[in-house]
């Protein structure tokens, strides 16, 4: 009686980068593009002049989306406090490391660019000579060269306010999918409209926001990709 051969091992697939992480490298490519052309200066030169930026001091662009949007993102990182505190009467279909990764994947993005704001180097476009400044123009990208202003205005600060929250459309995905795509549509658009509210007021250069939103969006990919591999070597430990 002959005995059988075993056949032999399956060998798993190639693993596939998923489609966030091609995003990612397409937006990276696009932002890059984007630095390269010189447009930044170019989109402000459309919104301020030698006496300024019209509108740098008004209540729109100060109060509302400035102060507003601030207190707005306080806001939001009170209710994900609450989520974790009282899990049962808010959103309790989510688990606990979901309620728990909204809240640290949020702080990690608003420090990591506040980190990054604190050693740049690049000044605001106000500070510009030719919008009414001091300052002569250098990009971000001149690592240690410095423009002679105040600098610590790359990326935008107040963006993050918004882009900061983007991990909550991950986290919303599996228990509530409508709201999910909900959060995350509210969250570009309000990124958008403090930033575009920043250009304006001469506070930001485009490039700034786009950065931040790159930022925070890579920061939450990277966190969800490698949480659940992180997770399958402690069980397998």
């Amino acid at each position: 009686m002959t005995m059988q051969s075993r056949p032999p091992p399956l060998r798993a697939p190639a693993a596939r980068l998923p489609v966030a992480v091609w995003a990612l490298l397409l937006g990276l490519a696009a932002l890059l593009a984007w630095d390269a052309s010189g447009l930044d200066l170019q989109v402000m030169r459309h919104v301020g002049s030698a006496a300024g930026f019209a509108w740098r001091e008004s209540w729109f662009t100060t109060l509302l989306i400035h102060q507003g949007g601030r207190l707005l993102s306080w806001a939001a990182i009170g209710c994900i406090l609450l989520a974790n505190l009282w899990p049962r009467q808010v959103l309790p279909g989510l688990t606990r490391r979901e309620r728990l990764g909204w809240l640290l994947i949020t702080l990690l993005c608003l420090a990591v660019v506040s980190v990054i704001k604190r050693f740049s180097l690049t000044s605001c476009p106000w500070d510009l000579a030719e919008f009414g400044g001091t300052v002569q123009y250098v990009s971000h990208w001149a690592f240690g060269l410095t423009d002679g202003g105040g600098g610590h205005c790359f990326p935008s600060g107040h963006a993050s306010a918004a882009f900061a929250f983007l991990c909550g459309a991950w986290m919303l995905a599996r228990a509530y999918p409508r709201l999910a795509r909900a959060w995350l549509a509210g969250v570009i658009c309000l990124g958008l409209v403090y930033g575009v509210g920043q250009m304006l007021r001469g506070a930001h250069y485009p490039s700034h926001t786009m950065w931040t939103a790159w930022i925070c969006w890579a920061l939450t990919v990277a966190v969800v990709q490698i949480q659940p591999w992180v997770l399958s070597r402690r069980a397998a430990a």
